[in-house]
């Protein structure tokens, strides 16, 4: 039996709604180069067809604000249902897709269905309110909601990921990118919590013409964030350690956003989280802290961020 998912778009500067269900329904040439996301297209044309779908699942309804951007988005990734409203999708499918960023929206999207018993992915980050984080913790620890970045699942780090002993002990780790704090920070975090085991336990932001954060780690070790805002694309980690030393240049979305899909679908089977729901929280709390250490002009520490 086919799992049925429905997509939910979009916010603006935004085409994860298309990117989405292009890799798991595949696409319409002719329909995704019309779609106005000519990035998404050229990157999606260039993969071999093997690449694409996702055994047993498919997007199947799909709704965003706009009926002109609902129709380019079932024409392109080949869906074949669009309503009028997110919760009309309630019976129709058993799990829904929020492919939109803007944060401030998430919980109110998300919970009718996490209520209805529906798997839920959010996309990043999930909230940064500490009122809604406690509400949808339950639904991250039942393994009913998953939220991350796609850098979370990024080729260009599967080398640190699996061989980090090699590098001794890490000093330092940098992450450089686009775009604000709040909504692009997360990709920085979720794609180096995901190669390192030490976890954030303070926050200091720095002085900087862009955000500009230092976290000190558990076991010692520094990690600078930087969200540098309105600037050329850049997706970069470097790791520093006593025995080797590595820059990442993050490009490939296609394959990180297919593994990133691929772990939903798989909690959706097996019932269970994709992701420890405390990192989940933890990362969200690493947000806000460096947001409260920019405006307080001081020192934050995770613990003071209660959830």
């Amino acid at each position: 039996m086919m799992t049925r998912l429905g997509m939910i778009g979009f916010s603006e500067g935004n085409g994860h709604p298309f990117s989405f269900s292009s890799i798991i329904n595949g696409y319409s040439d002719a329909g995704l180069a019309a779609s106005g996301w000519p990035v998404i297209y050229d990157y999606v044309r260039r993969r071999d067809p093997s690449e694409f779908g996702i055994d047993g699942v498919g997007v199947t309804h799909c709704w965003s604000q706009d009926p002109h951007v609902t129709s380019r988005l079932c024409e392109a990734c080949l869906i074949p249902h669009a309503v009028s409203r997110p919760e009309d999708m309630i019976g129709n499918v058993d799990a829904v897709i929020i492919a939109r960023d803007d944060y401030e929206n998430h919980f109110n999207m998300a919970i009718p269905f996490l209520k209805a018993g529906m798997h839920v992915f959010v996309d990043k980050p999930l909230s940064l309110s500490i009122s809604e984080l406690a509400t949808l913790g339950e639904y991250l620890r039942n393994g009913r909601l998953m939220s991350c970045a796609g850098m979370r699942y990024a080729k260009e780090l599967d080398e640190p990921r699996a061989a980090l002993n090699e590098y001794g002990d890490i000093r330092l780790i940098r992450g450089t990118i686009l775009n604000s704090w709040e909504k692009y920070g997360i990709h920085l975090v979720d794609a180096i919590s995901n190669v390192v085991r030490s976890r954030a336990v303070s926050v200091v932001a720095l002085d900087a013409p862009h955000t500009s954060v230092a976290v000190q780690m558990d076991d010692g070790s520094l990690l600078q964030l930087d969200a540098l805002g309105d600037v050329t694309k850049c997706f970069r980690v470097d790791f520093f350690g006593t025995r080797k030393i590595s820059s990442h240049e993050i490009t490939d979305n296609f394959s990180m956003f297919r593994r990133m899909l691929w772990h939903f679908c798989q909690s959706i089977k097996d019932g269970r989280p994709a992701i420890d729901p405390e990192e989940t929280l933890g990362a969200m709390r690493l947000l806000m802290a460096g947001r409260m250490s920019q405006s307080q002009g001081r020192k934050v520490f995770l613990h003071e961020v209660h959830l």
